[in-house]
């Protein structure tokens, strides 16, 4: 069956294209693009009449819990989580229960999100064994075995010597390291931002610096070895400097920020409410100004949610007790677009390329393109769409989601993988 989607509004952040368009795709390709293109009896029509078509999203940060905390989340319900907020492609992170340290763990993932997933899953492999930053993974078979990139995700590699020889021995794969800049003896048990977070809760403090001595000794080591280093949740005003004079002596240096760091600050933490908990915290207004302006400049390269899904009884607990995580990959695409976009901080093609091709390059994943010939990896997007967050709509396992009861503006209707439409938000009437 061809499928013809009608009178969109194609948003092509390669091609710097948005422009009104139809599309056809036949098996899992594009094979037609044009400003009209006649039906036919074999075509099913989907009509994206006043609704705008993005090429799929790319999330480079994702738990999918499974193996092991099948209670927070499973390759089953992250990935039509991730659907549903019109994602296409996603990395996740390799803090499961065993290790995605090995062949083995990376191939279980491998198998189950062909079976059982409706997305493109690329695993994350360990930098270090069981994630403990003493001795690094088998990184060679790691990299045969198909990983995209290497991060002991909430675990620095606290040793400076693991870290570089772990970044001189990737180098024949050329395999990116994605860093969690937390030093762990700065931290402590912190929660919340040391300033007025701290000062307002009593909550244990956790101070900017924790991430930037991180994000500086990282980058000094990514120039000694030449390793690509990717900063994960950058939070700080210090750290999107650091990363901005890395990048001005041209190191291979990029770095991504989430949607709850660009949209909340620390001031949110007051209400105790356990789902702004999340590492690192909630920072400042003049941090938040500071990661917008890097979004803007260039300097921080992508968006990433870091969807990190908890079991609903594992959070409705005092805030110290709760764990650290937000789940977010159902609401990033409104986030970005009621905080930033139609604000003016973003364009519509900017925020694209932040959520889609500029993540896929990072990590060298397949770019999904608006393009004839290409893989139909696309959503339809109704930029109109105002809904309140509820918990009872959220697919993800996690309900930890601080932007629930809020009303957000912007949404999927509908999300295709390989020409295969994998989400079809309820309400909207696609075919003729």
């Amino acid at each position: 069956m061809k499928i013809l989607i009608k009178n969109g509004i194609v948003v092509e952040p390669i091609k710097k294209l948005t422009d009104k368009m139809d599309i056809l795709i036949e098996e899992n390709k594009i094979t037609r693009m044009a400003e009209e293109i006649e039906i036919t009896e074999d075509m099913q029509v989907v009509d994206a009449s006043e609704k705008h078509i993005f090429p799929g999203l790319v999330d480079i940060h994702v738990h999918l819990r499974e193996p092991g905390y099948e209670h927070k989340e499973t390759i089953y319900s992250g990935t039509r989580a991730a659907a549903k907020g019109g994602f296409t492609s996603i990395c996740c992170m390799p803090n499961t229960d065993p290790v995605a340290d090995n062949s083995s763990v990376i191939r279980f993932i491998q198998h189950r999100a062909a079976d059982e997933g409706v997305v493109k899953v690329f695993p994350i492999g360990a930098i270090s064994k069981k994630l403990e930053g003493q001795e690094i993974s088998e990184i060679g078979m790691l990299a045969e075995a198909g990983v995209v990139a290497l991060s002991d995700d909430g675990n620095t590699v606290m040793n400076s010597g693991v870290m570089r020889r772990a970044m001189e021995y990737a180098t024949p794969w050329n395999l990116p390291f994605i860093s969690h800049c937390e030093d762990q003896n700065l931290v402590d048990n912190g929660m919340v931002n040391e300033g007025y977070a701290s000062l307002m809760t009593g909550l244990p403090v956790y101070p900017k610096a924790a991430e930037e001595t991180i994000i500086a000794r990282d980058i000094a080591l990514a120039e000694l070895t030449g390793a690509k280093l990717h900063i994960a949740h950058l939070t700080t005003k210090g750290g999107v400097e650091l990363v901005r004079q890395a990048k001005a002596k041209g190191l291979p240096v990029t770095a991504e920020v989430t949607p709850h760091h660009l949209a909340l600050s620390e001031e949110d933490v007051l209400s105790f409410d356990t789902s702004y908990k999340v590492n690192p915290p909630l920072r400042s207004k003049e941090d938040v100004t500071a990661l917008i302006e890097g979004l803007q400049d260039g300097t921080i390269d992508i968006i990433a949610t870091d969807h990190a899904p908890h079991a609903y009884e594992e959070k409705m607990v005092e805030f110290i007790y709760a764990p650290f995580g937000i789940a977010g990959i159902e609401t990033a695409l409104p986030v970005i677009y009621t905080y930033l976009v139609k604000d003016g901080k973003l364009s519509l093609l900017e925020m694209v390329e932040k959520m889609s091709s500029k993540p896929a390059e990072i990590l060298g994943l397949p770019v999904s393109k608006l393009s004839e010939g290409e893989n139909a990896d696309l959503i339809i997007v109704d930029l109109d769409r105002e809904l309140e967050v509820e918990i009872k709509d959220l697919v993800s396992k996690g309900k930890n989601n601080p932007f629930i009861g809020q009303r957000l503006t912007g949404w999927p209707v509908m999300t295709m993988v390989n020409g295969k439409v994998v989400y079809q938000r309820s309400g909207f009437n696609a075919s003729n």
